[in-house]
């Protein structure tokens, strides 16, 4: 089992970056398949990002590409998120969520596990 602690949301301008970061726990933090997902007010829980066990393999959600980047430390057990050109849309709580095993999956139905959650808010 892992748990998940994401940090690093806050309130920014259109155009600015923010960097977020979860912290797992457990031993075997290199054998989870790792996501960033986001829900805004009103909408359902929408895929950003994700990145295989080694880090060799990422993908993205099309709002996102070209302006995120998902990346891994397995030897701090981090995931982070860095977000480029922040657009008011991308205004949403924000989850760090991980799936055991390393199939890949851009739905939340396919992570069990995951954080609480961290605020972005981009105002224009």
């Amino acid at each position: 089992q892992v748990q998940l602690v994401e940090s690093g949301g806050g309130s920014v301008q259109a155009g600015d970056s923010l960097r977020l970061s979860c912290a797992a726990s457990g031993r075997t933090f290199n054998n989870y398949f790792m996501g960033w997902f986001r829900q805004a007010p009103g909408k359902d829980r929408e895929f950003v990002a994700a990145i295989s066990r080694s880090g060799d393999n990422t993908y993205y959600g099309d709002s996102v590409k070209g302006r995120f980047t998902i990346s891994r430390d397995n030897a701090k057990k981090m995931v982070y998120l860095q977000m480029n050109s922040l657009k008011p849309e991308d205004t949403a709580v924000y989850y760090c969520a991980a799936r055991p095993g390393g199939s890949y999956s851009i739905t939340s139905r396919g992570y069990p596990y995951w954080g609480q959650g961290t605020q972005v808010t981009v105002s224009s």
